[in-house]
């Protein structure tokens, strides 16, 4: 609070008062500047935020605030806030025009995807910042609705280079609510002396100091605590310190206290209050509205004593602190309420304003009610078409408690489960089915909540029990014959068993593949159809006789002029079969095509998954910067979508590859005590195979054998099992064990004749010849090399042309091997991968060579994310079509490539073009 006829502020306030001064400044100067101001109700937040507008002298400012009653009504607050700027919503990129457009009402469309809505808004803010300095202002944060409160942390995560100031007052405190992981400064009380002196300013009559020291204590620095307090005192209390027991938290008693102040005031008062806390608009002219429906006179009902000091009626209506709200809304009793909010509901315009006036239907509603519920599943539909899911999971809930009928409530039910599964709400999605499965539901609907079972536990941890809930469901639906949703189902089942792997809790691979051989024959065959049966035979007849169908299943999934939400869906399965094909090609074209349209589609919650396999290509093919680039984009896009789901093995592939042994072995056991528990068998076998690749680059080919032999252990498993099986080989080869080998060589040689790639008999040669001598030795070392040349995984290359020159120098062959080794040397070192390079530089030595020194050749002085936006940008693409791929906006964009330029010498977007990259040939 400031200081009475006090010109220095606010008082005790100086240092977060010196925080956001300095804020405005930095956006003065082209920097941006976020800021969560946390603490309990009445510490002063509102206030700070009012001297921060006091200080944005020539900024321009946007205000919003967060209304509980508005919470499950998507975009609701960030409409508030960007309102004003909507003129420049048509200077927007078409996709991102729409989807903000969709969402806030303004245009017909389909559902936007919400990350869509992130960047348009992120873009909307950044460009309102270009002309002036922008300061965005949000009150009571904790009370935005979920799809604002993601969109605004979105965006805030978003902002470097622009000159905006985004602000937060939030009452909660954790990680766990949002806008949680944002810079965040804590508001705590004032101290004693300025308790006391804020106490003094507003107490006019006698204070016993008793009495002062107990407002003092029991407020502990809240100042609007120390304002309110006295107010519940009477004079003689005051002054004569007759204390009076208080074990309500303060909040409660602050809101008691206004609650108080409500109860004593005349019942026409109370009642316009009521109105205005139900009534989350502030809307003055629907507030009045709303009074005439119940003979209430709003100017009368606020002339009386008392009224003015807690509620406003201006352009908005204001209460005077968010608890006076509640307080009011409390006061009313349940009858109240529901008069209250019929009232509401009859003023509200139903053309303009459907959804909000079924809400206040349904609060009214003082039992079942099956109009009230259909006009709720019909908002929930509109909410749907907006892209608010949390929204029409909050409509379907209420309509499902308003149904009478068993049947329909169970059906309803099930429905908004379903919806609040996609919203990531899934405690309520578990209750919502508990709700549905009690009712008499057929077995179509049976078999949606086993479906909705799987998803949930899917979502949550990708664990081992979603394959047997899906299994059930996919039986449900071929017994009711509908066969495209049972062969989908099927197909879900094989993706969560190939999560599961070894750990799946029920049925595992070979059960879930021969689940699938049973599902009914398609009708009408889709791509779809074609990868189902190609992996059920996979997990069932083995790799050999279902090689060809994957290849034909594989080709299908690649084709582009496959329906862009088939591909969201389904392409990360084609970059699982292509790497259990060894078709580096083919992964690499999945993998691009993968990263490609979730971006441009704005699908955040998929592109950690493409992200993850395309940082995989580049790190086989020895294009570490490339991966690296992609696994911190990987990391930002969790951060900003809240996505906390272990498994990723894209850091622990870079520390592997590079040959960093104790940022590796870290993360080996943090993601194996993070997957075991949860039942990822998949990350298991990942992890291993990775561990055995840093153990043989190290030397350690124990370790290296014992990791690859549980990497190899599950021959159902895809791909990085039988990648472990090389490992083995050249582990159990240099520890003298040749029988442990030869049995790994014929597992890995019936995949790698099936697959008949050059990286699969490229690989199969070199481990042959680990195991033979002389002349064949030698044939099968060129063999390798010659195949693996033709391939884009250049680490396996250089790993043959490392072994070949360590035989040749056991052979004695010393000017053969060093040419071998000396090839092997520049590669890993070009590569960054140093444990390999101090392996082939110790083979060197050996020979009697004096190792050279190699560098890298590409521009290494540019971060991963000004090496990605400088290819973008030779490329030919815009600064806004940059910013649309990697989530940032085109001032963010200016200020990397400014960088670029300055680090690069040089001086135009041409001469980027000029440069070599390393991954140039496939970056994604």
């Amino acid at each position: 609070m400031a200081r009475r006829g006090s010109r220095a502020g606010l008082l005790g306030r100086a240092s977060e008062c010196k925080i956001l001064d300095d804020l405005v400044a930095g956006a003065r100067a082209g920097r941006s500047g976020v800021l969560v101001l946390r603490g309990e109700p009445g510490i002063g937040k509102t206030e700070l935020l009012r001297h921060l507008l006091a200080r944005a002298t020539g900024c321009r400012t946007i205000r919003a605030a967060g209304v509980q009653s508005e919470m499950e009504l998507s975009y609701a607050g960030l409409h508030q806030l960007c309102a004003p700027l909507l003129g420049g919503l048509d200077q927007l990129p078409e996709p991102q025009r729409d989807a903000l457009g969709t969402a806030f009402g303004l245009r017909a469309g389909a559902a936007p995807d919400r990350f869509l809505v992130g960047l348009a808004t992120l873009s909307l803010i950044a460009d309102a910042g270009g002309d002036q300095p922008l300061v965005c202002l949000v009150d009571d944060g904790q009370w935005l609705d979920e799809a604002s409160a993601l969109t605004l942390e979105f965006v805030a995560r978003r902002l470097l280079a622009e000159s905006v100031v985004l602000v937060f007052a939030v009452r909660e405190s954790g990680a766990e609510h949002a806008l949680g992981n944002l810079p965040e400064l804590s508001v705590t009380g004032l101290t004693e002396r300025d308790s006391r002196t804020l106490l003094d300013s507003v107490v006019t009559g006698p204070l016993d100091e008793r009495v002062r020291d107990r407002i003092v204590a029991e407020s502990r620095g809240n100042p609007l605590a120390l304002l309110e307090l006295p107010r519940g005192l009477s004079a003689a209390e005051m002054a004569g310190g007759f204390e009076r027991p208080d074990a309500w938290p303060l909040s409660s008693h602050l809101e008691q206290g206004f609650l108080r102040r409500v109860q004593v005031l005349p019942a026409e008062t109370r009642a316009l209050l009521f109105i205005a806390a139900a009534e989350p608009l502030g809307d003055v002219t629907l507030l009045r509205r709303a009074a005439g429906r119940l003979g209430i006179d709003a100017d009368t009902a606020v002339s009386y004593e008392g009224a003015a000091d807690l509620i406003t009626l201006g352009t908005r209506v204001r209460f005077r602190h968010p608890l006076v709200r509640s307080a009011a809304y409390r006061a009313a009793g349940p009858s109240e309420r529901r008069e209250v909010h019929k009232a509401l509901a009859d003023v509200t315009d139903a053309r303009l304003d459907p959804d909000r006036r079924a809400w206040h239907l349904a609060d009214a509603a003082a039992g079942p009610d099956e109009t009230v519920a259909a006009e709720l599943e019909r908002s929930a539909g509109r909410a749907q078409a907006r892209g608010g899911i949390a929204a029409a999971a909050a409509f379907l809930q209420r309509a499902t408690a308003l149904t009478e009928d068993p049947a329909r409530r169970a059906q309803r039910a099930v429905d908004a489960a379903q919806a609040k599964l996609h919203a990531g709400a899934f405690e309520p999605a578990a209750t919502l089915l508990a709700t549905a499965a009690a009712g008499p539901l057929d077995e179509l609907g049976r078999a949606r909540i086993e479906v909705l079972r799987a998803g949930i536990a899917f979502a949550q941890n990708r664990g081992g029990e979603a394959p047997r809930l899906l299994l059930a469901a996919a039986r449900r639906f071929g017994r009711l014959d509908d066969v495209v949703l049972a062969r989908g189902t099927y197909l879900d089942a094989i993706e969560a068993a190939i999560f599961a792997g070894r750990l799946a809790r029920g049925p595992g691979l070979l059960e879930v593949g021969e689940a699938a051989r049973q599902a009914p024959p398609a009708r009408d065959p889709q791509v779809s159809d074609m990868v189902l049966d190609a992996l059920a035979v996979r997990l069932t007849d083995g790799f050999p006789d279902a090689a060809p169908m994957m290849e034909r299943a594989l080709e299908a999934l690649c084709d582009e002029r496959l329906p862009v939400h088939e591909q969201l869906r389904r392409l990360w399965l084609a970059s699982v079969i292509a790497a259990d094909l060894w078709d580096d090609e083919q992964w690499h074209a999945a993998s691009a095509r993968h990263v490609t349209i979730t971006r441009e589609a704005g699908a955040l919650s998929a592109l950690p998954d493409a992200l993850d396999s395309r940082a995989c290509v580049h790190l086989i093919a020895g294009e570490l910067a490339a991966a690296e680039s992609l696994i911190e984009e990987t990391a930002a896009v969790c951060a900003v979508t809240g996505n906390t789901s272990p498994g990723r093995v894209g850091p622990l592939g870079l520390a592997v590859w590079r040959g960093r042994e104790g940022e590796a072995r870290a993360l080996i056991d943090a993601t194996l005590g993070e997957a075991v528990p949860r039942g990822q068998g998949a990350a298991v076998t990942v992890t291993r195979w990775y561990e055995a690749v840093l153990c043989n680059g190290l030397g350690q080919y124990a370790q290296a054998l014992a990791a690859a032999r549980e990497a190899a252990a599950e021959p159902r498993e895809f791909a990085s099992s039988r990648w472990g099986l090389a490992e083995l080989i050249e582990a159990a080869v240099r520890c003298g064990s040749p029988e442990s080998a030869t049995d790994a060589l014929e597992r890995i040689s019936e995949t790698t004749r099936a697959s008949g790639t050059d990286w699969a008999l490229g690989v199969e040669a070199r481990s042959r010849a680990l195991l033979s001598e002389g002349d064949t030795a030698e044939r099968l070392y060129r063999e390798a090399i010659e195949r693996l040349e033709r391939t884009r995984v250049r680490m396996e290359l250089a790993r043959a042309h490392l072994l070949y020159g360590e035989w040749l120098r056991r052979e004695n062959r010393r000017v053969d091997a060093r040419a071998q080794l000396d090839v092997a040397h520049e590669m890993f070192s070009r590569f960054g991968a140093e444990a390999f390079a101090e392996r082939a530089r110790g083979e060197l030595q050996a020979t009697g060579a004096k190792v050279r020194s190699h560098t890298v050749a590409t521009p290494t002085a540019l971060t991963p994310q000004e090496a990605q936006i400088a290819r973008l940008a030779g490329k030919g693409l815009t600064n806004p079509e940059i910013g649309a791929q990697l989530f940032i906006s085109r001032h963010t964009v200016e200020w990397h490539l400014r960088k670029v330029f300055s680090k690069l010498s040089i001086s135009s977007r041409r001469e980027i073009r000029a440069i070599q990259f390393e991954d140039e040939a496939t970056s994604a």
